[in-house]
């Protein structure tokens, strides 16, 4: 992702994202909707991986939209280009440009004339510093702003296991690691968001949108473990003795779609 130093896989993104369209929350895009201007959309989706928000958001809003779709990676970029969104909900046309960038390092000037900012499980990417930097931004931007599907540090597994809280919180403690940026956000980085905007005077709305994974996810079920128990074991090396057996027959069981998968996220709209 933008703020991220190591790549986000495509596969990943692609695995990811019906879940993601399946868990965000349609009842703030409909709000959302209701505070848009009614003239011609300027869209800035920050982090924008393969460009899943563009495809889930923009059929749901209305008029003609131009999507600027932000990110490090220019491998991701070329997918998002070419798998643009739809039309939009009233058959307008939606136009898609892409910019090599780092969200980060935004100015006030990166978000001129914007009617909307969206990102997609950026924000637990993000340091203290980082945040407050975005939030500035998009602040002096003055539009709403739709950050979708951050980690909240909720896991579960249905049937538990003994481990799963142990691994639960080497995963949530890597989250939080310390970087060469500075200490990341991770789960405690919605709270921080919800706190920075309502110091800044936007209204707030927050929904819980946790993924729920079964059988028919199991693909992705079996790559999110994969991803969660090696975090949670390079954060905390001597797990990896604890969990000799314990990884491998969880993973089993998720590949056979033999557990429930319950990840929480949260949606947070602003309206300034």
């Amino acid at each position: 992702m933008i703020a991220a130093q190591t790549r986000v896989s495509g596969h990943w993104l692609d695995l990811r994202e019906p879940a993601d369209a399946a868990a965000r929350d349609r009842g703030l895009a409909e709000h959302l909707r209701r505070h848009l201007p009614p003239n011609d959309q300027v869209i800035h989706d920050l982090g924008c991986g393969t460009g899943a928000m563009g495809r889930w958001l923009a059929p749901l809003l209305p008029g003609p939209q131009r999507w600027v779709l932000h990110d490090r990676d220019r491998d991701l970029l070329d997918v998002a280009a070419a798998e643009p969104p739809g039309s939009a909900a009233d058959g307008a046309s939606v136009v898609v440009e892409t910019r090599a960038s780092d969200v980060t390092l935004f100015g006030p000037d990166d978000l001129a004339c914007v009617t909307l900012i969206t990102a997609s499980a950026l924000l637990d990417l993000l340091t203290r510093d980082e945040l407050d930097g975005l939030i500035d931004a998009c602040a002096k931007a003055g539009c709403p702003v739709f950050l979708s599907l951050s980690v909240v540090g909720r896991v579960e597994l249905a049937p538990a296991d003994p481990l799963d809280s142990r691994v639960a919180a080497e995963f949530d403690a890597h989250q939080r690691r310390m970087t060469a940026r500075g200490r990341l956000l991770g789960p405690d980085a919605v709270a921080a968001a919800v706190e920075g905007f309502r110091g800044r005077g936007a209204d707030v709305l927050l929904r819980p949108t946790p993924w729920r994974l079964g059988a028919a996810e199991a693909d992705l079920a079996a790559e999110w473990f994969t991803g969660w128990i090696g975090a949670a074991c390079e954060q905390c090396p001597e797990l990896v003795s604890e969990t000799i057996s314990y990884a491998p027959r969880r993973l089993a069981e998720a590949r056979a779609g033999e557990i429930a998968v319950t990840v929480g996220h949260a949606d947070l709209l602003v309206l300034p």
